[in-house]
């Protein structure tokens, strides 16, 4: 069979011109570049909007409001689009920021030095910006439930989909633990009395509370709880410039003293060159537990209102974010701490904020208060991280069970909630009463190393996926120019990520050999195992087929989104607007026009 040709329709998904080879309805939408603000719509390259759907089904929910919160897309979708755009966008960087960038940053420092952390944060940043633009480019175009896990099953192979679903969820759901345990560690920065099993059991019942309404309740609980990062973010960020030009109580002007000694550069297992490289791979290790976020921005698209122009936003939003936050953070940290400080050595295992590479440096420099602000912004940034994940992992398990890769019983949602799925990923949290031995930093630990090769794998799923995505376009003669988002430096890009990340999910727990250990051998390739023998197991099971390019279906969801699109009747509205209208101001300033 010869790929098909197309012509353009004038809207995003040309129509095919040789029937035979007609593989999914056409779509025909709206997507067009968009002022974000005045949120008015443009749409000069994709056309105009369609007036209504030809096909798609519309469920009008009893509770009323608008109709198109209750899209249901192919394959029984029930998930509903009630996230604004400052949900989103808050979102977008909540999820990238975790604890890791406070507190577990301090071992690739110890372990690398200021230099090495620096360059390998800069450089990861920029090797996870080219998979951002791999997920972004296809997710603004396919914007459904289960994100890239999905999109894998439909455009690679549906055992791919299937690996990478169950990859994606089992990573989501043992970091709920690990942030739960954390949560208990923390407020022992201030008293050790306290309970960690009554820690543990709030922070779940919290959870639930968060999670088992509509999904606009999760929106808005991580907009809050968001802000508190950012606001940790820039104290942090404000502290490390005054304190270096001299404003502390020793009028110490430090500068970059740091970098010169103890040095820029530290020894990690080996001695010598040998060392300082192994030192810097420390680093690279550190930064793959730290950067992430833009596979979240992709699991939240399904329940996004105006998907095309807010997702499209958020995943724009990811380059300045890892400048901002990760590489000069990663800069920030080696300007404040020496590598070698006893404190920093000390506290770097005890998952407090006296481990935080800031809070030494309060210390050293004779700060009060400070430190306790930073551990009450601490605590709110990990319960945010485990909220998150929380929603994310329910959401990859819903995404699964579309596709028959996990039981059709987890499809049941209430009032757009998928609460079966949930059921499963809060049982997950009970893990976190691990912290109540003795041994949970230990848990912690392999919990940490275990998650992380999950993560990596993620970016490798993403990567060939999009691969797999272009090669197809351009044997079926589809015009990529006319897609909502184009990431640049394509398909190139998505070679590099892929040649990178995979580099490292292999190479990640070299450690292990350095003795050999069985224990740190499974701990850091557990997932990296168990990922092959899932896709080979359903390979074998069910009889899939890695698709040809001009087998790939490129317009298998568009229907159901053009009929979205069609229904959605709340007009776009940018950020700041909403944040203004939240606060009454727009509406003041109109009350007093009209006095006027």
């Amino acid at each position: 069979m010869s790929p098909p040709k197309y012509e353009d329709d004038g809207g995003l998904a040309p129509v095919p011109t040789n029937d035979d080879d007609v593989i999914a309805p056409a779509y025909s939408n709206s997507g067009g570049e968009t002022d974000l603000n005045d949120g008015k719509e443009t749409n000069e390259k994709l056309g105009p909007r369609p007036s209504s759907p030809s096909v798609g089904d519309i469920r009008r929910n009893s509770s009323g409001g608008s109709s198109a919160d209750h899209l249901v897309e192919n394959h029984g979708n029930q998930l509903q689009r009630r996230l604004k755009n400052r949900q989103i966008q808050l979102l977008a960087i909540g999820g990238s920021i975790g604890t890791a960038l406070f507190l577990s940053i301090g071992n690739g420092l110890i372990r690398g030095g200021p230099g090495s952390l620096f360059i390998a944060y800069t450089m990861y940043s920029c090797i996870l910006g080219l998979v951002n633009n791999c997920i972004a480019e296809m997710t603004v175009y396919m914007p459904v439930s289960g994100g890239f896990i999905r999109l894998a099953g439909h455009w690679v192979d549906d055992a791919w989909g299937f690996m990478a679903g169950w990859n994606f969820f089992l990573y989501e759901a043992l970091l709920i633990p690990f942030e739960i345990s954390a949560l208990s560690v923390v407020l022992s920065y201030w008293r050790d009395d306290i309970p960690p099993a009554a820690i543990c059991a709030a922070a779940i019942v919290a959870y639930i509370l968060l999670n088992i309404f509509a999904v606009k309740t999760y929106g808005e609980a991580e907009f809050w709880l968001s802000i508190g990062k950012l606001i940790l973010i820039f104290i942090l960020y404000f502290f490390t410039f005054i304190t270096m030009v001299g404003g502390n109580p020793k009028h110490d002007a430090y500068g970059f003293r740091y970098w010169k000694n103890p040095g820029s550069f530290a020894t990690y297992l080996s001695d010598g060159n040998i060392g300082r490289f192994e030192g810097f791979l420390a680093a690279v290790w550190s930064a793959s537990f730290t950067v992430v976020g833009p596979e979240y921005i992709s699991m939240a698209a399904a329940e996004a209102k105006h998907p095309r122009v807010y997702i499209k936003t958020a995943f724009k939003t990811v380059f300045w974010r890892f400048g901002a936050f990760f590489i000069l953070g990663s800069l920030c940290v080696g300007i404040v701490v020496a590598y070698n400080d006893p404190l920093l050595s000390a506290g770097a295992g005890s998952g407090t904020a006296a481990g935080s590479p800031y809070v030494v440096a309060m210390t050293n420099l004779g700060i009060r208060v400070l430190p306790d602000v930073v551990n009450a912004l601490l605590f709110t940034s990990i319960f945010s991280a485990g909220n998150t994940y929380c929603y994310c992992a329910s959401r990859s398990l819903y995404g699964l069970a579309l596709e028959g890769r996990a039981p059709r019983v987890l499809t049941k949602c209430w009032n757009g909630n998928p609460l079966f799925c949930f059921a499963i990923v809060i049982c997950f949290s009970l893990l976190s009463f691990l912290s109540v031995s003795s041994g949970s930093n230990v848990v912690l630990t392999w919990l940490v190393n275990l998650i992380t090769a999950g993560g990596i794998i993620n970016y490798v799923v993403i990567t060939m996926t999009y691969i797999c995505f272009y090669r197809a376009m351009k044997a079926q003669g589809f015009d990529r120019s006319r897609l909502p988002y184009i990431g640049w430096f394509q398909p190139y890009g998505a070679y590099v990520g892929f040649v990178w990340m995979s580099f490292v999910v292999i190479f990640y727990g070299y450690s292990a050999f350095r003795p050999w250990s069985v224990d740190n051998f499974f701990t850091y390739y557990t997932l990296v195992i168990l990922a092959p023998i899932l896709f080979c197991g359903w390979k074998l099971i069910k009889r899939t087929q890695w698709l040809r390019p001009h087998e790939v279906d490129l317009v298998w969801e568009t229907e159901a989104i053009r009929a979205y699109e069609a229904q959605e009747t709340d007009p776009v509205t940018g950020l700041w607007q909403e944040i203004l209208e939240m606060v009454d101001i727009t509406r003041l300033r109109k009350k007093k026009k009209s006095e006027v």
